[in-house]
């Protein structure tokens, strides 16, 4: 099985280049303010331009009002929306119907009661993200992206797809994968030389590492 590698905030052509040339599989935009890795909906128009129809377009948001998705699907057209705050099933439904794309929900994870959280989505998702649950004074107001990890062995043997998230490296992936047979992982500070700065060395490493092409 090939592993499916999510690029997750891309700011510059240059980190697009580099993920697309070394075969990522989805590129994450993200349209929270607070994020280091924001971008504004010019910049995310025009990287969206440039990655379609070579590599899946995610667009990530928080908690979303209705005009900003009706803005996200207008400008960047994505593939998937990325919801990493605190929506409901209902509200998944909702932006689903709303806009016709891929929904995918993102879960932050401390124990095995926050994966099963993930089943009253199943209907209304393409997939569920777990990513680490990180205590609010040390995220820096961030629900994702924060470099933590968590317990792989909470996955171990689950059956539906999944994309795993939260603190993996080129170091570290490939033990990520083979501990919870994931079947799609998500990168985003680990392939940065800076904080918010993609290292196109890095994102090669990554996803040379996660599909196992050493």
């Amino acid at each position: 099985m090939t592993v499916q590698v999510k690029i997750c905030g891309i700011r510059t052509e240059e980190a697009l280049t580099a993920a697309i040339e070394a075969g990522a599989d989805f590129i994450g935009l993200v349209h929270v303010p607070v994020s280091p890795r924001f971008v504004s909906p010019d910049a995310a128009a025009k990287l969206a331009s440039q990655a379609r129809g070579r590599v899946r377009i995610v667009s990530l948001v928080v908690d979303a009002d209705d005009g900003q998705i009706n803005d996200i699907i207008r400008s960047v057209q994505p593939d998937y929306i990325q919801c990493h705050g605190s929506e409901s099933p209902e509200r998944i439904r909702a932006i689903a119907e709303r806009t016709g794309c891929g929904v995918i929900k993102a879960f932050r994870v401390r124990t095995e009661a926050d994966i099963t959280k993930a089943e009253a989505y199943a209907d209304a998702i393409a997939f569920p993200l777990f990513d680490a649950w990180v205590d609010p004074a040390k995220a820096h107001g961030l629900t994702g992206g924060t470099g933590h990890s968590f317990d792989w062995s909470l996955l171990t043997g689950r059956k539906e797809p999944f994309m795993l998230a939260g603190g993996l490296t080129p170091e570290n992936v490939r033990a990520a994968i083979e501990k919870t047979e994931a079947p799609m992982v998500d990168v985003s500070s680990g392939v940065e030389r800076r904080r918010g700065e993609k290292d196109p060395a890095l994102i090669r490493a990554f996803i040379t590492a996660a599909k196992d092409l050493a």
